[in-house]
């Protein structure tokens, strides 16, 4: 019921993402006069859904404490986080409210042991391919110690997603020299760098420009800095589109040697389209939820449930939860032969 066009793309981008993805099964949650008139248009996507009618459809406007209060244990988003509690859904996906969705999640689901705050993961296209880079919106300003949850979920995402078995971290810093930064930033360095976790490689600070290059695997930084960055590099995106087709249609000559280069265009197209990487994943949560953009289309919401699927198969959670273990007890061991070497 969510985003800006409701079931008609939420469904047409369920269909398109069965057909790369047979083995595929939905748990559909909505008003049933709006969604099972569509449904019927998808009779491949009918035939593996079960469908559950809800009062309530958050509005997109709709304050996250109103939603949470309104509706907890009626609404359609409600409901679909629940599914993942009870074991009905490996993960949900919206393109809801963001707001309410990481509340009724975080109250639904909770956050895993030693975690305060949980952070939204997106995949970021790069010049050496791909990046995950959090948080992006869930966390506004963070502490030392979130910023370094942050750099193991985000480490735990990045080994699921690529394949890396020691996957590299920046933090995103205003320069990469030691000195400079908040000091959240400059302490949550030292404790990385000095703590030398099994399950990531600690890269030092990264700036703005390391974001496109692929510098790093994982990139690091708080919600209202990392959202702005994410929003910066898709309005830039849509930027260059359009001074592509102005300048490919403005004479004939440019006519033709746009024929003649379709292909190159087409696929930087294809490279440069937000929506190939729809799909902010909630981290820290027990239990995964898969934010898709308000705006997406069929295409980019299909996007977003490839992300879905991919973490469910990864048994993304599990990762995260053992490398926060291994992690919080090499930093008690470390303190420990510290306190012996002071005593000493």
């Amino acid at each position: 019921m969510g985003g800006d066009h409701g079931p008609e793309v939420i469904l047409a981008g369920a269909a398109i993402a069965l057909e790369r993805h047979p083995e595929l099964r939905f748990a559909l949650f909505g008003r049933e006069d709006a969604v099972q008139p569509v449904l019927r248009k998808h009779p491949a996507l009918k035939a593996v859904s079960t469908f559950h009618d809800c009062e309530i459809a958050v509005r997109m406007d709709d304050k996250p404490s109103q939603a949470l209060r309104q509706g907890r244990h009626k609404s359609s988003m409600w409901k679909t986080i629940e599914a993942v509690k009870t074991g009905e859904a490996d993960v949900a996906v919206s393109a809801g409210n963001t707001g309410a969705l990481m509340a009724m999640a975080k109250f639904c689901l909770r956050t895993m042991a030693n975690i305060e705050r949980p952070a939204i993961a997106a995949v970021w296209p790069t010049v050496r391919g791909e990046s995950v880079v959090l948080d992006v919106g869930a966390t506004i300003g963070a502490d030392s110690q979130q910023l370094v949850d942050f750099s193991m979920m985000g480490a735990a995402m990045a080994r699921a997603l690529f394949g890396v078995e020691r996957p590299t971290v920046g933090l995103l810093n205003i320069g990469v020299e030691e000195v400079k930064g908040q000091d959240e930033i400059r302490e949550a360095g030292r404790l990385l760098r000095e703590t030398r976790f099994a399950g990531l490689a600690y890269h030092g600070f990264v700036e703005g420009d390391d974001l496109g290059k692929g510098t790093v695997d994982v990139v690091v930084t708080e919600g209202f800095t990392g959202n702005i960055a994410l929003k910066t590099a898709e309005g830039t995106a849509k930027q260059i589109a359009t001074y592509l087709r102005a300048a490919m249609s403005r004479t004939l000559l440019a006519k033709i040697g746009y024929f003649f280069a379709k292909g190159a265009f087409d696929q930087l197209r294809d490279r440069m389209d937000p929506r190939k990487v729809n799909g902010g994943v909630f981290l820290g949560l027990n239990g995964i939820v898969i934010k898709s953009h308000g705006g997406s289309d069929a295409e980019g919401t299909a996007a977003a449930i490839d992300v879905a699927h991919a973490m469910a198969r990864s048994g993304l959670r599990g990762k995260i939860e053992r490398d926060l273990q291994d992690f919080y007890l090499s930093v008690s061991q470390e303190n420990a032969a510290k306190t012996v070497e002071s005593v000493k």
